[in-house]
């Protein structure tokens, strides 16, 4: 600052506005000449306030250079008077005068009053020059605060179009399946957007692959071969750099040509950009970084932007990668089984779709083997799962070293495979199947112990368009001729033979829905038959057999139609409480009746399995209670057929409901092995002695003899025996002589939809 002082010589001859300028020489930069072209409200502001400024301080230096004239004019005056008083003095010393003797004094007073005045208007400017300096001081020191301040503002603040030219380029990135299954081509669509915020020359995205480096090279406008050149060594070198490769590494390099700037020249100063993955975030498939390069100079706005925009880019271009290979994955998985790679079953029926249309254009031949390991089970159970994927794998491989390139092989289940053969008829496939089926026969696998083992496999083989002309009918056809393969003893290979009588699958799966219809709609019901005394022809029992009536009532079908459907899709508990609701209520109306039926015992079969696991026997035991019927007219019949596995439970579990007061009976005693152990080890008050014996004990001996025989074990060991299949007077007098204890059958009496007293013989 301009710093006068009282005897007016000058502390400098520069111009206060010029030393401010000198004190902030960034207003000669860019921000103050060129603030009008850039419109920046920032810059402006700070240039009219420091110019302000300044010329408050100009002002005030005016007002220190005329406080200063004013002091030499006022320090002049006085001189002027001091000199014109002492002068007067003089002459007046060479007066005698009295008078002017006494004038003396006065004038003395006078000059000292006036050196007085001139010290006090000296001690004045000095303080008005301390508050001057200190006030200097505080606008400059102010005026630096005031400029940085607006200096850190404007390095943080994006001006309001660039931050919308951002938000347009962000919102173009969306992720879509289009998107990230055309990655690449995405990315050019938002760097065509970029490059409209801020014209660049290059952009490249570096990969760390499993199988080697990846570099991708966008060029944005035509480049001659010395420019990619330049890129293409530039760029790799970055890319080797920050991966900590050697500069000779091999990289595989990938360029785009985006055409929408101008030429690019040469320009060996690039500047460049980059943004790499942050060491928290997650794999993204080896993403390095994605770089922006440009020849311009940036400011610290633009640049700022530009590392958003990268930032984000980063993520987006590792996410489409990521998801981009995970999509392959899963469209890969979705037609191929995880475990061996054969395909899975949802292409395979697409493959023998196609195959069929095709074979069907062409008037070919093809067939479909359908392979099941036997016993594969035991190997999971004895080596590990573990194990059994290996067993998987290795089996898959065979078939593939079995069959041709056009050749279809698939994992449709756990331990099941299948083949499609193109242009095979079913000489080839037997062929075809019989090498396979010898190849795995012959293949030894080991397992995580060191132990080796062998595997079987049964093959069925089904040809089109002999074997059907479907996919339902041929794949019908090739499982009928893998479970024949089972039942001829496994390691086997069968062809569906059409003209065999076809046991229909879809036939039997609507059939076991017309019965679980039948049985939510009540049409399945009992039909009772008499049990009589042999030797008094007194009514004893009715036995309990299920018919299936029509819709229309006007007709019924006998169990023996439908019982193995029943048992095989689940419906035995259903068909269990039909049974024993009807009998018991239609029991619980003789009784109100009074009718003489009402003593007769009730039997009713049950499945072995029913009575172990559902409940049947405690729901019967209520149901008891609440009809007030005596558990003791209740016997229930268990097939001998059906296996008892536990039978040390079953021994319980009959004690325990025999307590309550219900008695069992074993049905078709006399057709398996294991008939004496049942009797042996469980407790039955009834035995019914199959019917296959009863009917021809008049014309053969040895079934004379079986059932004379039982009969006489029965009375031994206190066991009461119900014939059946009674036809005829001669057998049951036969059966009277023999001691057996009760009979029923056609002779006696036939099934009836209600509970009647039969025709006494």
């Amino acid at each position: 600052m301009n710093n006068l002082s009282h005897d007016g010589k000058d502390g400098g001859s520069m111009p206060p506005m010029m030393r401010v300028i000198e004190t902030f020489p960034e207003l000669h930069s860019k921000s103050i000449l060129g603030a009008a072209a850039e419109s920046s409200h920032l810059e402006a502001l700070r240039f009219k306030a420091i110019r302000q400024i300044a010329e408050i301080m100009e002002n005030q230096s005016h007002t220190q250079r005329y406080a200063v004239s004013l002091s030499e004019l006022n320090h002049n005056v006085h001189q002027e008077i001091v000199s014109k008083l002492l002068a007067a003095m003089a002459t007046m010393a060479t007066d005698n005068s009295s008078a002017m003797i006494a004038l003396i004094p006065t004038i003395s007073q006078v000059l000292d009053t006036c050196s007085r005045l001139d010290q006090s208007l000296d001690l004045l400017f000095q303080q008005c020059s301390k508050q001057w300096a200190s006030s200097d001081q505080h606008v400059q020191h102010l005026l630096i605060e005031f400029n940085q301040t607006l200096l850190e503002l404007s390095s943080v603040l994006i001006e309001k179009d660039l931050l919308e030219r951002q938000s347009r380029v962000l919102e173009r990135i969306i992720l879509s399946h289009e998107h990230i299954s055309q990655w690449k081509e995405f990315v050019q669509e938002i760097l065509a957007d970029f490059y409209s915020i801020f014209p660049f020359n290059f952009f490249y995205i570096a990969f760390a692959e499993e199988n080697g480096l990846s570099l991708y090279l966008y060029y944005l406008g035509q480049c001659s071969e010395e420019v990619r050149a330049q890129a293409r060594g530039l760029l790799s070198q970055q890319m080797l750099q920050s991966i900590g490769s050697p500069p000779g590494s091999a990289v595989d390099i990938e360029e785009f040509h985006i055409h929408c700037g101008a030429e690019i020249k040469t320009n060996h100063n690039i500047r460049m950009i980059s943004v790499p993955v942050p060491d928290h975030s997650p794999n993204l498939a080896g993403l390095l970084g994605v770089a922006y390069a440009a020849e311009n100079n940036l400011s610290a706005q633009e640049e700022s932007v530009i590392r958003s925009i990268l930032a984000v880019m980063v993520m987006v271009v590792g996410s489409s990668k990521v998801l981009s290979r995970t999509l392959l994955e899963l469209e890969y998985y979705s037609v191929h089984d995880p475990l061996t790679g054969l395909h899975n079953r949802r292409q395979f029926n697409d493959i023998l779709c196609y195959e069929i249309g095709r074979s069907e254009r062409h008037n070919h031949e093809f067939s479909v083997l359908m392979l099941d390991l036997d016993d594969f089970k035991d190997i999971n159970d004895s080596y590990g799962h573990p194990t059994g994927d290996t067993a998987l794998c290795a089996i898959a491989s065979a078939l593939l070293e079995h069959t041709r390139m056009g050749d279809l092989c698939a994992r449709i289940g756990g331990d099941e495979f299948a083949i499609i053969l193109t242009e095979t008829g079913p000489e080839g496939a037997r062929v075809v199947a019989e090498n396979v089926s010898r190849a795995l026969r012959e293949m030894a696998i080991t397992s995580a112990q060191g132990n080796r083992f062998h595997l079987t496999v049964s093959i069925g083989v089904s040809s089109y368009p002999g074997d059907g002309s479907t996919i339902d009918t041929l794949l019908e056809g090739v499982d009928i001729a893998m479970y024949k393969a089972k039942d001829m003893g496994k390691d086997s290979v069968c062809s569906f033979d059409a003209t065999e009588t076809r046991v229909s699958i879809r036939e039997t799966r609507d059939h076991a829905e017309n019965l679980r219809e039948a049985l939510k709609e009540g049409r399945i019901v009992p039909y009772y038959q008499s049990i009589v005394d042999c030797q008094s022809g007194e009514l004893f029992a009715f036995e309990t057999l299920a018919r299936l009536k029509s819709p229309t009532g006007e007709e019924t079908t006998s169990a023996a139609m439908f019982i193995e459907t029943i048992d095989k899709y689940g419906m035995a508990r259903e068909l269990d409480l039909a049974m024993i609701n009807n009998s018991f209520a239609a029991k619980r109306a003789c009784m109100e009746a009074n009718r003489p039926e009402a003593n007769a015992k009730i039997f009713i079969n049950l499945s072995v399995q029913e009575i172990q696991g559902r409940g049947i026997l405690g729901y019967a035991e209520e149901l008891c209670q609440k009809l007030e019927l005596p558990p003791e007219s209740i016997v229930f019949e268990l097939l001998e057929r059906d296996a008892i596995g536990d039978m040390t439970n079953m021994r319980r579990f009959l004690a325990n409901l025999r307590r309550k007061g219900f008695a069992f009976a074993l049905d078709d005693f006399g057709t398996g092995y294991n008939s004496f152990h049942y009797l042996r080890e469980l407790h039955f008050e009834y035995v019914k002695i199959d019917g296959a014996f009863v009917r021809n004990i008049l014309n053969s001996k040895v079934d004379y003899a079986l059932v004379h025989n039982l009969s006489r074990l029965c009375q031994d060991i206190d066991i009461l025996t119900v014939a059946e299949f009674v036809e005829n007077q001669d057998i049951w007098e036969a059966l009277k002589d023999m001691g057996i204890n009760y009979a029923q059958g056609y002779h006696i009496g036939m099934p009836m939809p209600e509970m009647k007293q039969p025709f006494r013989p």
